[in-house]
């Protein structure tokens, strides 16, 4: 058991899994919250605060940098929503111009201070979760990654956080002005959010980066939102999601030798894929049945229409036969048909010979329809 724990491929999978349990759980209230794009800032401007801490005190690693990543980060945010709150802009576009600008800046200081010292942008922006286990730490006797252990903690910590806040967590989310009404402080929950965003995104450098961190923050979340609205059920999928890519994404990496963190990564698109078309209330097949049952319903409708129209007229007998509805109608012999027999089981129907006639229901449903519509034909036209 040990060995097979200390195998490469273990060591890989276990800091992935550790890495998509993270970002998923502070995903989930990141979408819902409306703050997706808040990791794209944070991702960009901990650049910056990790030069800063290594300016002021040396520090190229450790907890020295990554709090001051996570500060970064958090600043950045806070920045964004300071410039929106001005109402001079949207909060999009706050952001298009913060995180910009600090990461621009945390370029420009490794450009005139640190060209000779060992921080590659390319390496914290996308990482190489391939190579964790050439950094280890034994415990209990086992080699681990140290990014493995560094995001255990921080997994850890997001745990804590969502099941000790769980119920205010929930309320803030949905219904922020009844969790001020109630005396809870939604605003610092969503700082302490952010902030723990700042730092699982640092914890992430050694995996697969900030950059590549964003694919498992938010997307096994948007997953989770699009097959399910109960927040337990979007949490439990967004993290099934997020473990079932780490596992594919490896193997298809090393099938096709490409880059491990970048297929992971690519991986959770294909879950995404999955949700958009099964989704039970936005997905592709669900909006192509519900496209069918109202094509189905307007014929139907019409149907209905045309029999109510012609009922006790001297045209009835011939306006109300298949015949009428394939050439009055303009029907295909196979739609008329597939109509006939619709509102024959739906009970909306009765057939005597080759007559056709309107049910109680029929009739009924004939009328609602027309005077929808007649209301409609009374609305005043758009300008």
């Amino acid at each position: 058991m040990i060995a097979a724990l200390q195998s490469i491929p273990a060591m890989i999978l276990m800091t992935g899994a550790l890495v998509a349990i993270s970002g998923a759980l502070l995903g989930s209230f990141l979408v819902l919250r409306g703050q997706a794009m808040a990791s794209d800032a944070i991702a960009h401007a901990i650049v910056l605060g990790i030069v800063l801490a290594w300016m002021l005190t040396g520090a190229r690693t450790g907890p020295l940098s990554i709090a001051g990543a996570a500060l970064a980060g958090l600043a950045s945010v806070l920045a964004a929503q300071a410039l929106a709150r001005t109402r001079l802009m949207g909060h999009d576009a706050a952001i298009g111009l913060v995180f910009p600008a600090m990461f621009a800046l945390g370029v420009l200081l490794i450009n005139l201070n640190a060209r000779n010292l060992h921080l590659d942008v390319d390496a914290v922006l996308l990482g190489e979760i391939g190579f964790v286990w050439l950094n280890t730490a034994t415990v209990g006797g086992v080699d681990v990654p140290v990014a493995a252990l560094t995001l255990a903690v921080v997994a850890l910590i997001n745990a804590l956080f969502v099941g000790l806040f769980w119920k205010e967590l929930k309320l803030a989310t949905f219904d922020p002005g009844l969790a001020v009404a109630l005396g809870f402080r939604p605003g610092l929950l969503g700082g302490v959010l952010l902030a723990l965003t700042s730092v699982t995104a640092v914890a992430a450098f050694d995996a697969v980066g900030v950059v590549l961190f964003m694919a498992f923050l938010i997307v096994p979340a948007v997953t989770g939102w699009l097959l399910s609205r109960r927040l337990w059920a979007m949490l439990c999928i967004a993290l099934a999601s997020g473990l079932m890519s780490v596992g594919a994404g490896y193997g298809l990496a090393v099938r096709w030798d490409v880059s491990i963190g970048g297929m992971m990564a690519v991986a959770t698109g294909g879950g995404l894929v999955l949700a958009l078309l099964i989704a039970p209330r936005s997905g592709v097949v669900a909006a192509l049945i519900r496209r069918r049952t109202l094509r189905d319903e307007a014929r139907l409708n019409t149907l209905l229409i045309h029999l109510a129209t012609h009922a006790g007229t001297p045209a009835q007998a011939e306006e109300c036969t298949e015949a009428a509805f394939i050439d009055h109608l303009h029907w295909p012999q196979a739609l008329a048909r597939s109509v006939i027999l619709n509102a024959l089981d739906r009970g909306l129907m009765e057939r005597t010979g080759a007559q056709f006639s309107l049910s109680e229901s029929g009739r009924a449903r004939a009328l609602m329809v027309m005077r929808a519509h007649d209301r409609r034909r009374a609305m005043p036209p758009e300008s």
